[in-house]
């Protein structure tokens, strides 16, 4: 594992993004309610969401090249579905890939947000768990020009293994957000080149309490011990912790104001795998994805959050860390 992909990144190639799918229904509330208990929320709006949705979104937006980001995934036949659909489509991704599954419905997310901008998701997910050799098949052709696959843990995760083993196979640097936390089959990870796991992550992954960088930095290198590559810890407000070939690195976040933390770790992704295929090192690739998760939690929404590359230029320029 590892070979040389990590340096084949390229503007020549696309990003292909293979995940889930749901429609967000988002609810704004003081605190949550508690067993047996009603309390009264102040905001309720719909958008088009799930981790690979996202990242497809964020990769497209900073990548700002139409057809350079494809989506491989399943939607249902109805209202939602046709809404992910337009909405991917809108930001010029191809949705080629994006199979209508009219026997069961789209996947959506419960998500509540508190007042301190966190939030809490319940998801069921529908199409995106029907996910099969269809899509494998779909990874099969969409990877011969690609330079990244970006996935995540949300649809079956032998498709996933499979997608991955054939971007190895193909010479793409393969991306893991591994989320959400599950039990992974033997080999699961021998194909990635970049995990990419949150504090909560890192934890179900190694048992190591993560709450600063110096946990960060061991949960990261006993990830490693596992065979991976590189690892990248994302700890929110206290920045990402990137551990590589000869690196091992605080990265300090962005200082802006927190209005929802939805989707945070998938804009990161879409950054770090923007700036992979573009040339980039993983930490200024990393930075990427920092800027962007930052500026992704001080809007509303998921998809919708997304900044575009001039906006993560600004932030990048302005240096503005904590």
């Amino acid at each position: 594992m590892g070979r040389n992909r990590m340096e084949q990144g390229t503007d020549k190639g696309k990003i292909v993004v293979l995940g889930g799918l749901n429609m967000d229904l988002m609810i704004e509330t003081p605190r949550l309610a508690g067993p047996g208990e009603t309390t009264e929320g102040t905001r309720f709006y719909t958008a088009p969401g799930g981790k690979g949705g996202n990242q497809a979104v964020a990769a497209a937006r900073l990548a700002g090249i139409p057809g350079k980001v494809a989506m491989i995934g399943r939607v249902g036949g109805d209202a939602f579905g046709s809404e992910m659909r337009d909405f991917l489509e809108a930001q010029g991704i191809d949705t080629g890939f994006l199979r209508v599954d009219e026997t069961v419905a789209s996947g959506i997310a419960a998500i509540f947000i508190d007042s301190t901008g966190q939030n809490y998701v319940n998801a069921v997910y529908g199409t995106n768990a029907r996910c099969d050799e269809q899509q494998v098949t779909d990874a099969e052709t969409a990877l011969q020009d690609a330079s990244v696959l970006l996935v995540q843990q949300e649809i079956p995760l032998d498709v996933t293994m499979a997608a991955m083993q054939t971007a190895q196979r193909f010479g793409a640097i393969v991306i893991l957000d591994p989320a959400p936390a599950r039990v992974v089959p033997d080999g699961f990870l021998e194909s990635v080149d970049i995990l990419t796991p949150n504090q909560t992550e890192a934890e179900a992954l190694t048992g190591i309490v993560v709450n600063d960088g110096t946990s960060a930095a061991k949960a990261a290198k006993k990830i490693r011990d596992m065979g991976l590559k590189s690892v990248i810890v994302t700890l929110g407000e206290g920045g990402a912790h990137v551990e590589s070939d000869g690196i091992s690195e605080l990265l300090p976040a962005f200082n802006v104001p927190v209005v929802a933390t939805v989707a945070a770790g998938d804009a990161f992704n879409g950054g770090l795998a923007v700036g992979l295929a573009s040339g980039m090192n993983i930490t200024d690739a990393a930075r990427l994805g920092m800027a962007a998760g930052a500026l992704c939690v001080s809007r509303d929404g998921a998809q919708e959050a997304m900044p575009y590359r001039t906006e993560a230029e600004e932030l990048l320029a302005k240096g503005a860390t904590i």
